[in-house]
Formats: C-alpha cells, structure tokens, sequence
C-alpha cells in the first residue's frame, strides 16, 4: 500500500477496530493489550532507522492514525459493545448484498456453526501474524480480517453478545520486515496455506503456566479450548481431571480421569490421581499447593504428590 492509498482508507478501516489490531471480536481486553503492545513494538520508529523515507512515513503513520485509535475504541468493555453492534449491523448488509470478497471469509461461511469458532479464531491468528509483514501487506491482510469478522458475527447472529475471551488464539510476537525498499502496491491475493500450527498444544502450555501459579479458572478455560480442537489427547484431560482434584470437585475429577485413561491407559498422571479417588472417594482431598511454591517446583513437581 502506499501513502496515498492509506490516506483515503483510513476511515474505512477504523470501522473495524479488532481488523485493525488483527484480533477476534471475542477479545478481551487483557487479549486487545497485548496486540496492541505487540504492534506498536513491531511499528516503533526505532526498527525503521535505516528504512527508506516512505516505508519509514508508513510506520508512523499506521500507528498514529489507525492503530492508537483502534485500541482507544475497544479498550473499555462500553466501546467494544457499541464496535459489535455497529459491525453486526454491517454483517446483515454484507448478508444481503452477498459481496464476500475474500477466500477466507467464504471458506468461514461454509463453516458448521460448531466448528466455526475454531476455524475463526486460527484464520485470524495466521492472518495477524502477517499483517505488518511488510507494511505493505497491511490494507490486504485488513481487509480479509474485516471480512472475517463480519462473516463470523453473521453466523453468531442467533447468540445475542459475544462471549469475551481472554484465551484465544494470539499470534506470536514477529519481528517486523524492514528493507530500504519502498512500500509500494499491493502484492495480490495471500495465499491460502496457511502455516500449519498446533493451537491446541499453545492452549495446554498456557493452561500448565496457570496451573503452576494457581490459577485454576484460567486453566480450566485453556484446557477446554485445547480439547476443542483435539478431544482425542489423553494428556489434555488429564490435567484437566488433575484441575477438579486440587479444587475438591471429585466428580469432575473422576469423569476427566476416566477419559483420560479411556483413550491412554497408561497415562501416567490419570492413573495416579485417579488411583487415590478409587481407592477412597470420600477421603478429603489435599489443599491446593501455595501458587507460590508451585512456581518454584514446576508444573511436575505438582504430581510428585
């Protein structure tokens, strides 16, 4: 893109904040924080130092102009409200004109409403892992995004408000290109093959990081999302079952164990939880470790017990 196609689109753009930011219309905020801060990182004027005078202008530009304003839309629970309300009503319109341009958000259409959230959440990971990559890829990469919400919010249309959450897909922190090329037109259509990613194991690894702190809820959420997209990985219920145990909830507990084992039988940390349930369900169950301690010993260090 180059500066004269940013300053007539600008506007258009901004309709979309969450395109903007290349995050889901389920962000939270702790989730919108964190793209925003990964962005203005990737846009600082310090990376375009030695970049030409356009790609350099382009950078500052994005930032001041569309990134900086599309946070301050949604960073408050009012403002992401009143974002969704107006982006469903252009999901009605995108409905009746039938004009989805992108291939992406065509292949999200055909989605069944309970694998789209799946789908939706990794297109837009893969997509935002790209949308600075170079800056000329931004209004390209947007625009597949805006699509995708839109898409996304049409087929969510019976469900009343979106549901936050703060365990979504994020991409990856990337290092932004920078040549001493200028950023010139658009570069065609973006493939489809998108990099092939284990998103279910991202969730598994966020949920033990919680699991280590204490932080139960969190993982809990973490580990429904990994089974989600891999309902067959003993491990993913197993910790899951090692969650209810630690919380005292010893039907949960046994029903996740019982899984577990179901597709592993030699899941180790099934087998040794669900040993003590079996062998005593009415005995109390031991108080969940300091979050403290538990970050000290390691996730493992938990099922030495």
């Amino acid at each position: 893109m180059t500066l004269s196609e940013f300053t007539s689109d600008w506007l258009k753009w901004l309709s979309d904040p969450y395109a903007v930011l290349g995050i889901s219309v389920t962000a939270d905020h702790q989730r919108i924080l964190k793209r925003y801060r990964s962005i203005a990182k990737i846009l600082h004027p310090d990376r375009y130092v030695s970049a030409d005078p356009t790609t350099r202008e382009l950078a500052t530009q994005l930032l001041a102009k569309l990134v900086n304003p599309a946070y301050t839309q949604i960073k408050e629970e009012q403002g992401r409200k009143e974002t969704c309300a107006l982006l469903r009503l252009q999901a009605g319109q995108l409905l009746k004109s039938g004009s989805v341009c992108t291939a992406v958000a065509r292949e999200l259409s055909r989605q069944q409403v309970q694998a789209a959230d799946i789908f939706y959440e990794q297109k837009i990971s893969a997509l935002a892992e790209q949308q600075f990559q170079p800056l000329a890829e931004f209004a390209h990469i947007t625009q597949q995004l805006s699509e995708l919400n839109l898409v996304y919010l049409q087929l969510k249309q019976g469900d009343g408000a979106i549901r936050e959450k703060r365990s979504g897909l994020m991409p990856q922190p990337t290092q932004a290109i920078v040549n001493n090329k200028p950023a010139s037109g658009l570069r065609g259509v973006l493939s489809q093959d998108y990099p092939q990613q284990d998103y279910a194991q991202r969730h598994y690894d966020r949920a033990t990081q919680y699991v280590q702190n204490g932080s139960w809820k969190e993982a809990i959420l973490e580990l429904k999302d990994a089974i989600r997209i891999h309902p067959e990985r003993s491990d993913y219920h197993a910790l899951l079952g090692y969650i209810h145990f630690k919380q005292n909830s010893m039907g949960m507990a046994r029903v996740y164990f019982k899984q577990a084992l179901k597709l592993d039988p030699n899941n180790s940390l099934a087998k040794r939880f669900g040993a003590k349930i079996q062998m005593d369900a009415s005995a109390p169950v031991p108080p969940a470790s300091n979050p403290k301690e538990t970050a000290r010993r390691g996730l493992f260090g938990l099922f030495r017990k």
